[in-house]
């Protein structure tokens, strides 16, 4: 899997306020990310479970915990789709 590196500054005292290494900065930022592209529909599930850097089922526990579900389909598509295996 190629990797592409983004850095973003911070001011130096986010960490000591957050009181959070940078490394755990690094994987909330990635989450929350993930999450809000999940939620806006950029990113497929599987997408952004690989942007949060979690596997699929830890991403779908973390939607949860959050209150997001983890499918999008709405009950006018699932009516649809039963009415196409009709």
């Amino acid at each position: 899997m190629d990797v592409q590196t983004i850095s973003v500054d911070f001011p130096s005292d986010i960490l000591l306020a957050l009181n959070e290494s940078e490394n755990d900065l690094k994987k909330r930022i990635q989450l929350t990310l993930a999450i809000q592209l999940y939620t806006t529909q950029k990113l497929t599930i599987g997408k952004a479970a690989q942007l949060s850097g979690l596997s699929r089922l830890a991403f779908e526990e973390e939607l949860s915990k959050n209150k997001i579900p983890i499918s999008n389909l709405t009950k006018d598509d699932i009516l649809k789709d039963i009415e196409k295996l009709k």
